[in-house]
């Protein structure tokens, strides 16, 4: 995952080498030789992740992280303090100071890339949890307050019972504290209270990694906090397990005011989340969802799509969109009744939300259409997901309630990009529709894409897909086939 870093360094030698190493792993880099230059480019810029040096004349690296972390527009902006400074203490006194991780000179090129990709992951992540919230708070009125100080859930996994006691205690003074051994027992003790989960990568009954992935993969703990714990020579494996969705890890030996420093910030960040999270919920219930559905309505989803179009100029990240709706659909209407037609909707609308991505948004603009919207997307992500979504409607047939009849439902995909430097919302929704309406004329059940770097059409690919549809029910058949507009 690319993205853009500042890099913040009085030593030229310490910006160049830097900047070499990540300008290999294809990372945009910035440059500021003091303090109060990196306060103003952090502002202007938006860097994904800053790497700050601490030993600066006039402001040292802790003041300027304070300063970054009191400023509304860069507070959300990831920082790692990269210093000659290994005490403890140190360590401690920058993650007090606001920052994400400090990394001792020279750093471990594994642990530097590890750590600049995990956090622009989260620096994405807060920024569409904010750009959400501040959509949702035009409509929903006064944001839901969630307390962020008091004690935080936190579960250890630990197998040394000498480690596991040690880090009980310092913990237990300001959090409730639950003790696993193994990931089995962690299995059982994880819920959805769970404000933090500390483990160590070994363990007697597997690798503590693949609980990661497991629980990326799950809903219900998609966001849980993760924090790992292993010896120096175990870094490689540490690395791997940010990559995988881990947000934190230490090495042992474990330092006890580094472990409560880093156990508080991972606790806030999910408190924030969860106050973000509910008022984006209560916001869209309350103006901003398709009540049928239960998707957003055209209202946010217009809003939404203003919003990341307005980004354009500032970062050139790119967006495309995926406009879609049933073939045929007057024909459910006609001959099973609106009550059948709404069914079809709101599955579709459950296999939509399935088959795209979850930073993607969906939408239904009214009657049979839908919208995908996606962020930081090119062409060729585009078509895939259109594709995958195609698939997903025609997998199975629709079971209609109470008769039971099952409905062979297609769709038709039109998709398009913003165009490089600018772009309005009326124009991209015009290729949208006009991709759309050629996947129509051209017999339906297909993805179409209008990519306008290339010209009016790319002609060559885009097609993504070509299945035909018949559109035939037998008398006295429980099955009939739709094939939308």
């Amino acid at each position: 995952m690319s993205g853009r870093v500042l890099v913040v360094d009085d030593v030229e030698i310490n910006v160049k080498l830097l900047e070499a190493k990540l300008a290999s792993e294809y990372f945009e880099v910035l440059a500021a030789r003091s303090g109060r230059t990196a306060l103003e480019i952090a502002a202007a810029e938006q860097p994904d992740v800053i790497l700050l040096d601490v030993m600066m004349p006039h402001m040292d690296g802790f003041e300027v992280c304070r300063r970054l972390k009191a400023n509304p527009k860069t507070t959300d902006l990831p920082v790692v303090m990269v210093t000659a400074l290994s005490d403890a203490a140190d360590r401690v006194r920058g993650l007090e100071a606001g920052a994400d991780d400090f990394l001792t000179k020279p750093a471990s090129d594994i642990a530097l890339f590890a750590r600049v990709r995990s956090l622009v992951r989260l620096k994405r992540m807060m920024q569409e949890w904010r750009l959400r919230d501040e959509i949702c708070g035009r409509f929903g009125g006064p944001p839901t307050a969630i307390e962020a100080d008091g004690p935080g859930r936190v579960l250890i996994i630990e197998e040394d019972p000498f480690a596991a006691a040690r880090m009980t205690e310092t913990l237990a003074i300001a959090h409730r504290v639950t003790l696993a051994h193994s990931n089995l027992e962690a299995q059982a003790c994880v819920d959805a209270e769970t404000e933090l989960v500390i483990a160590s990568l070994t363990l007697p009954d597997g690798d503590s990694l693949r609980l990661v992935t497991q629980w990326r993969g799950s809903e219900t703990f998609r966001q849980l906090p993760i924090l790992l714990i292993a010896a120096e020579p175990d870094l490689p494996r540490l690395a791997k397990g940010l990559d995988l969705g881990a947000n934190d890890y230490l090495v042992r030996p474990v330092d006890r005011n580094e472990l409560l420093a880093r156990t508080g910030t991972q606790i806030r960040r999910k408190r924030l989340q969860d106050r973000l999270d509910e008022n984006y919920r209560r916001s869209l219930s309350l103006a901003l969802t398709d009540e049928l559905t239960g998707l957003y309505n055209r209202r946010y989803a217009l809003a939404h799509l203003d919003e990341l179009i307005g980004r354009l100029g500032r970062d050139s990240v790119g967006t495309a969109i995926l406009l879609f709706d049933i073939d045929h659909f007057k024909l459910v209407n006609d001959t099973h009744g609106h009550a059948a037609g709404d069914d079809v909707l709101r599955e579709l609308a459950a296999r939509a939300c399935s088959a795209v991505r979850s930073v993607d948004l969906v939408a239904r603009l009214g009657g049979e259409e839908f919208v995908v919207i996606m962020p930081e997307t090119g062409a060729a992500i585009a078509a895939v997901v259109a594709e995958r979504l195609r698939l997903e409607t025609s997998r199975e047939p629709f079971v209609i309630r109470p008769s039971g009849a099952r409905l062979h439902v297609t769709i038709s995909v039109g998709v398009t990009l913003t165009v490089a430097g600018g772009d309005e919302r009326r124009s991209l929704l015009e290729r949208a529709d006009m991709a759309l309406y050629e996947a129509k004329s051209a017999g339906r059940n297909r993805v179409v894409i209008h990519t306008p770097e290339i010209g009016d059409r790319n002609t060559a690919g885009r097609n993504i897909a070509d299945h035909n549809t018949g559109l035939a029910a037998s008398a006295g058949s429980d099955q009939a086939a739709i094939g939308g507009r």
